[in-house]
Parts: structure tokens; sequence; C-alpha cells
């Protein structure tokens, strides 16, 4: 009778059957018993012989995740990014060392057996009965791979990856049966590629040819010996023979993969001893993932195009079927970003806004007449770390942005006049303009009309009571008087400017259309993106063309075939003669307006400056036939009040559009054009109104200077007490205290 094992249970011959007879059960295969459809991972079947026929082709040849790289509009590298760091190398490319010692620790009769190994089930299992545990496990190569695969299709999902990974009989009767089609249909050189392309090695490294560049820094195919044994031995238990942080317990492993290559043959015991008296000599190649890794601060250009591709339905029908392309990756996304934009803007940026300052700074260069972004940074890095944030300030809050957007001041502004002038008001329009004013009694909307009700009434104010009128059109836009355009407004009405407005693309921060009332559409009172602003100003240069905007030329996949890419998608929002007229006199406003401090010597341009109330915001956006840029300047969580402030090692008094967004812009665009031909505008005559009213000092406005009423704080009150912009831009992450944002503007 046979013995039984101390403490009880069944004999080595009891045990043995019954082993044998679990594996027996593989013989279901020959049955037919189907497996799950392509990529499930439960255990349904068909219940059909040809079902069972079916294997995925995703088993044959695994959709493995790999490395996406973005690239700029000229080739060079942007970022890398992944969610497996993996690169797909060939078996010819792969040591010959390598190949040997997976083989050997893994599955030494790897080339002698089928799917299943029925000598080492039994080997196995004495070995178990014998240490009474779990010492030995019998799953083949080709076992594992199949088991590779489930993962990798589980992904990030903590619970496909459960499923994936259940010890089941369930699991191990699919895994046979997948194994043995595998077997049949790749042979074992093609097994033994795939396994180790698809197998994790630790530290972020998914196979081999990234685990060799991350613990050596070489090549998969040009690893030594001992080399080959430790990555080797890392397979079974990566975190536990972790050569990085356990250099003891990873030799004991290394110097078991060489004694077992020496047992079998691949190499002689004096080779293994050699080896094993060699230390270990890492070169760690730290993992470089991710936007945070960009390059002259792209990282929020980079993760733009990211959520570009998650969200635009031409990478994919589902925000599933996105994801799952480029979780999967081996993507090559060139970009639109110019490299010499982009070089431009961080050296603006960096030249006049500091990292550490109270305040930000955003920059957008766009490309009129393509929708092309060309450039895109900010002053507070992409990163973690003190004075960084995820954030980027440039786009809307869908595509990473703030909450809301920034209230804009008087950037609005040539929006409303591009209204009023398509519907045939005269570009010497004249208004009486007053220092102040209470709002008009009504506004026509689309729907119903707009009504003064306030208590006290809505009011405002120009920036400095010199500014009196009578005004014509190109000198209000010069001096940016708030009166004239509310006054503009009333005339016109509101619907024209939505309309407008909706033709540039022209909405709120959070995705939202702006609303209909007097502050939002003159004094530019609620949320926008730098993006947005720039690409609808983008419309003027184009001679009234919008065109929508995009950061990726072209997509292709790891085998060389392109995906389809997102298109601008141009229309015309005005007349050529509208926007001529635009064109005039915003040039009027960096000649002799506001914004003489952003003007441009060698090419024509043109802008306009914004300031909203409290001087939380500073704005310029301005443009050249051949070149669009927004520039916004100010506290992310709105908290701070641009008065008596250091701004890049300079302290200011008090901040203006055209004092630090001008000069940004400035520098930040003849960078980026140096050496770019420099088209004129096609530019209209605009008469002089007849001289008789005061103009006010034009040498104050070209300084950009105040001039209040001692003890008066310049700007006008916010006019709308229940419509501003929440002050907490960007969620909380800048900190900062919470207070309602005023929603005027003071002009310039």
């Amino acid at each position: 009778m046979p013995k039984k094992r101390s403490g009880g249970g069944l004999t080595t011959t009891q045990q043995a059957a019954k082993f044998l007879g679990v594996a027996a059960l593989s013989g279901v295969v020959l049955a037919g018993i189907a497996l799950p459809a392509a990529g499930a991972l439960g255990l349904a079947t068909k219940g059909t012989v040809q079902g069972f026929d079916e294997i995925p082709a995703n088993l044959q040849t695994p959709p493995l995740s790999q490395r996406t790289t973005i690239l700029d509009s000229k080739g060079g590298t942007i970022a890398t990014v992944y969610s497996r760091d993996r690169t797909v190398v060939k078996l010819k490319d792969i040591s010959p060392y390598m190949q040997k010692a997976i083989v050997a620790i893994e599955d030494a009769r790897f080339y002698e057996h089928g799917a299943i190994d029925l000598k080492g089930i039994l080997r196995a299992l004495n070995r178990n009965v014998q240490t009474g545990g779990t010492a030995e496990g019998a799953s083949t190569l080709t076992q594992q791979y199949v088991k590779n695969v489930f993962i990798e299709e589980a992904g990030d999902d903590p619970d496909k990856v459960a499923q994936a990974t259940q010890q089941t009989m369930g699991r191990k009767i699919q895994e046979l049966k997948y194994a043995i089609q595998v077997e049949e249909k790749l042979g074992k050189k093609r097994i033994l590629a795939n396994y180790l392309n698809i197998t994790f090695f630790g530290q972020q490294a998914y196979g081999v040819e990234a685990a060799s560049q991350r613990y050596f820094s070489k090549s998969a195919k040009d690893l030594k010996l001992e080399e080959a044994a430790l990555l080797a031995g890392i397979v079974q238990s990566p975190s536990r023979y972790d050569p990085v942080n356990d250099t003891a317990e990873a030799t004991k492993r290394r110097n078991t993969v060489l004694q077992r290559m020496a047992e079998v043959g691949d190499i002689t015991q004096a080779e293994a001893d050699k080896a094993k008296a060699t230390p270990i000599k890492l070169k760690v190649k730290k993992p470089k993932n991710g936007c945070i890794t960009a390059v002259s601060g792209a990282g929020f250009f980079c993760d733009y195009v990211r959520n570009v591709f998650l969200t635009d339905p031409a990478f994919g029908k589902t925000k599933e079927d996105r994801a799952k392309i480029w979780n999967r990756g081996g993507l090559t996304v060139r970009t639109t970003l110019d490299p010499q934009s982009q070089e431009s803007v961080q050296n603006s940026i960096k030249s006049h806004v500091y990292k550490s300052d109270k305040v930000a700074t955003a920059v957008t260069l766009v490309q009129p007449g393509t929708g092309k972004i060309m450039g895109m940074g900010q002053s507070k890095p992409y990163g973690f770390g003190p004075d960084e944030t995820q954030y980027n300030y440039s786009v809307n809050k869908s595509m990473g942005g703030s909450n809301y957007g920034f209230p804009t001041g008087s950037t609005f502004k040539p929006f409303l006049a591009a209204a009023a002038i398509e519907g045939g008001k005269p570009a010497t329009q004249v208004y009486p303009s007053p220092y102040e004013m209470d709002y008009p009694d009504t506004v026509q909307s689309c729907g119903k009309p707009w009504v003064n009700d306030g208590v006290p009434r809505y009011h405002l104010e120009n920036e400095n009571e010199s500014e009196r009128g009578p005004y014509a059109l190109r000198e209000a836009m010069e001096k940016s008087v708030n009166t004239y355009f509310v006054q503009m407004l009333q005339d016109i009405g509101m619907c024209p400017v939505s309309q407008m407005t909706d033709k540039l693309g022209v909405v709120q921060g959070d995705g939202t259309k702006l609303p209909q009332n007097p502050s939002t559409l003159t004094l530019g009172s609620n949320g926008l993106s730098p993006l947005t602003m720039a690409s609808a100003y983008a419309a003027f240069a184009n001679r009234g063309t919008y065109c929508t905007p995009i950061a990726i030329e072209s997509v292709k996949k790891a085998n060389g075939t392109s995906l389809p890419v997102p298109k601008t998608t141009c229309s015309q929002a005005m007349s050529q003669t509208t926007a001529d007229t635009i064109n005039t006199l915003l040039r009027g406003v960096v000649d002799s307006g506001t914004g003489q401090e952003a003007g441009l010597q060698s090419r024509d341009n043109a802008g306009k400056t914004g300031t909203t109330d409290a001087r939380k915001n500073a704005w310029f956006v301005g443009y050249t036939p051949n070149m669009s840029g927004a520039v916004w300047v100010g506290s992310p969580s709105q908290s701070v009040e641009m008065e008596h402030v250091t701004i890049g090692g300079v302290y200011r008094d008090k901040v203006y559009g055209g004092q630090v967004p001008g000069p940004i812009w400035r520098d930040a665009m003849t960078g980026a054009l140096d050496g770019v031909p420099a088209p004129a505008f096609n530019t209209i005559d605009i008469p002089d109104p007849p001289r008789g009213h005061d103009r006010g000092d034009r040498e104050r406005d070209r300084r950009g200077a105040g001039g209040s009423k001692p003890g008066k704080k310049p700007g006008n009150k916010n006019p709308f007490p229940g419509i501003s912009i929440p002050p907490d831009l960007t969620g909380g992450n800048q900190g900062g205290h919470r207070g309602q944002s005023n929603a005027g503007t003071q002009g310039p």
C-alpha cells in the first residue's frame, strides 16, 4: 500500500492521478469545446467545434503596447509617451544568450514538448508533494505567453487584470486550449520572440529591448551572458529580483539561471562559474515617459495633443476605442508645433515673467488660414513641484485647461466692432462716449431684451476722466473707450455680436456659449482661453475666414499605416471688407494707441490690449498676416490685483495690457517670424472725423499711464454682480483666497 505523506492527505500516486486527471481535461480541446471570442477574458463558450478553431488573431500577433513618439512639424522629437515602455524587436535582434537563458530557466524542454509538458507536470507534482507546497510550477513558455496576452489585453483595468490572472480550473483549461492553437499556428521561434517582447521585466520595462535599455543602456542584441541571465531571472518576480533595489537577491537569482544554463548544456560549467563571479554592473537609464519630459517647454502642447487624440472622433467612435489605441501606443504623431516659434515663445516668457512670480502668463501662436498651432507655452512649467502645474492656461477646460478661462477685457471689443461693421455701420461711426454713464435701459438680444434693473442702476466709466467724447470708431478703438462700445452695443443689439462670436469659435473656457449681457459682449467680462482668442483674431488676419485650430498633422502606427487625423474647418465669418476694416483699426492700436509697446517694427501688425477690473487679468492679442498670437497675464486663481507688483523682476505700479502682455507678444512674434516673409495687410481708408471735441492726452495713452481722480480707483465697477467669473479658475491648484471676481474692464 502506498505511503501517505506526514500529516495525512493523498499519497504521491493519488496526487499524480488527480493532477493527471486535471491535465487530461485538456483533451476537451480535441472534443471541440470552444473558447471565448477575440478579446474576451471570461469563460463563456460557444459550444461548437468551429468556435474553438477560431482562435483570436491577437494571440498569434498581439497588439503590444509600445512607446508613442510626438514630433514637431520639422520632425524633431517633442516627447515620448507610453502606458507600456516597450520596443518590439525581432528574434534576430535579441542576444542568443538571452534566448537561451529565458528558455533554460522558464521552460528547459521548450523545444521538445508541445503546448503541454506532461513530463514537466509530473516533475513539478513530485517536487511539490515532497516539499508539501507549490515550490515548482508546470506552465510551459507557451502557456505563460498566452497568460501575458490576456494581461496585456486587460491593460490598466484592475478588474480585468485580476480576471486574466485568476488561478481557476477554467482559466487553466482556457490557457491550455489557446496554447495548443498557438503552438500549431506560430511555431517555437515566433512564440519565443513574442514572449520576450511581451514579458514584464520590472522598472516599468515591458519586453527585453526596454529592459536591456533600462538596466544596461544597451540594445538587447548586445547583452552579455551575465546580463542576459540577470534579465531572465527577473521575470519570475520583478519586484523580488529587482537589481536596482536588491543587488544581492538579484545576484542569487542570476546565478541560478547561469547554473541552469550549464545543466541543460547551453554553456559550459566554466562559463557559468566565470559569469557568476562577475559583479552586477548596471548602467540604469531612468524612465523618460510623458509630457513632463517634453523639450522647449512644450509639455502643455504635448498634453493638448494627447487630449485631442482622446476626444476627437477621427481617432475612434468611442472614448474607449480612442483610449485603447493611445494606450497601445507605437504611434508616431507629427504635430503642427513649429520649433522656431516654440523656442521664441519660451524665450519671451522667461524674459518677462518668472515661474516664482505671483502671477503667470500663457502664450499661444496660431497660423491664419490653416489653424495650425505654432507655439504654446506658459510661465508655470508643466510638473508637480512648487510653482509648477498641470493646468494648461492656454486652452479650454475640456482639453486640460482652467475651469473657466480668463476674462479678456477690451480684447473683446474688436468682435463687437466687426459685428457692427458687418451689419452696415460705417468705420467713421461716432458716439457721444461720455466719461461715465449708466448702462442703457434695455439692450436687444436674440430673445428677450436685457433690462438695466440693477439697484442702483448698472453703471460704467472709462479708464480716465479725460476720455470724453464724442469719439469716432478708430480713436475709440485706439484708446479703448468703454462708453463708446457700450453705446455701439445699444445701437446694434447683442444678437449680431453673439452671431459673430459663434462664427469665430468663441466659447467660454468651460465650453459653453457666451451669455447675452452687455458686460460680456462689450467689455469681455467672461473667461476665454488664449487659444480661442488667437484663433478668432486669426480670422481678421485671414481676411474674414475663420479656421478651427489643429495640432496634429499625421499619425502613423507601428506597422507604418496611417490613421486619419482631424482637419481644420474654415468658413467665412465676415466679409473681406469687414476684416480689412478691423485690420486698419487695430493697426492704429499698435501705431498710436494703447498697444504701442507691443508693436513690431519690421512688418505689418495689429492688435488689441485688454485689462480687466481690479487688474486681475491683462491681455494682448495681435497678429500679422501670417501669424496670430494671444498673451494672458494674471493670477490663475484670480487672487492677485496687479498693482504694486513685481513681474519678471520689474516693479509695476499698475499693469496694463499694452505694458506687460504687449512686450511678451512682441518678443515672441519677433523670434517666431524671423526669416519668414512679411506680407502686408489689405487696409482701407478711414477718414478722420472733424475735430471739435477733446481727444484726451495722446501721449498719456501711448505710455499707458493712469490719470484717474486722486483717491479714486480707476476702472468701472462690476456692472453685473450676479454675472461674474468664479474666482478659482483652476480648481484650486494654485491656492489663494476665494472671493468674487469683478467682471468689468479697465479698458487698455
